[in-house]
């Protein structure tokens, strides 16, 4: 079974957060992917938000993507899904999912893949979706 790593994912590993460890585990099955629009989302929030300069994310994340992380193009079958599931989940006030957290559970196939995540809209769309849930500790150490 595939593990589709979101963007929390790599963030918590690259910061050291409550998931890490269980990212870790992960990666260590041998079977994690993620596409390249999460993989932005990741080294955005890491870069722009976390204050990473880009040279120390490179050094640090480059070896794992192509390696323990299998990087998973986004072509349009893809994003013509992830609408559909954001059409379908997206709640302003109760459900914000973003593009990209439809995105990750587009890659991920019912009853193939799980998805690791720790946000709690993004695991309660996958829950409907009949997507297996890694569910993750977020910062504040909460699963959904």
């Amino acid at each position: 079974m595939t593990d589709v790593l979101d963007a929390f994912a790599l963030v918590a590993l690259a910061r050291d957060e409550p998931a890490a460890a269980e990212v870790e585990a992960l990666l260590r099955r041998g079977e994690a992917v993620m596409t390249a629009t999460n993989l932005g989302e990741a080294l955005d929030q890491l870069h722009r938000v976390r204050g990473l300069p880009i040279e120390e994310l490179q050094s640090q994340l480059t070896p794992l993507i192509g390696g323990a992380v299998v990087l998973l193009a986004v072509d349009a079958q893809l994003i013509w899904r992830a609408v559909e599931l954001r059409g379908r989940h997206y709640q302003r006030r109760s459900s914000e999912l973003s593009l990209a957290d439809c995105v990750a559970l587009a890659a991920a196939e019912p009853g193939v893949d799980r998805l690791a995540t720790a946000d709690a809209a993004l695991a309660a769309a996958a829950r409907t979706e009949g997507v297996e849930l890694v569910g993750l500790p977020a910062s504040d150490g909460r699963r959904p």
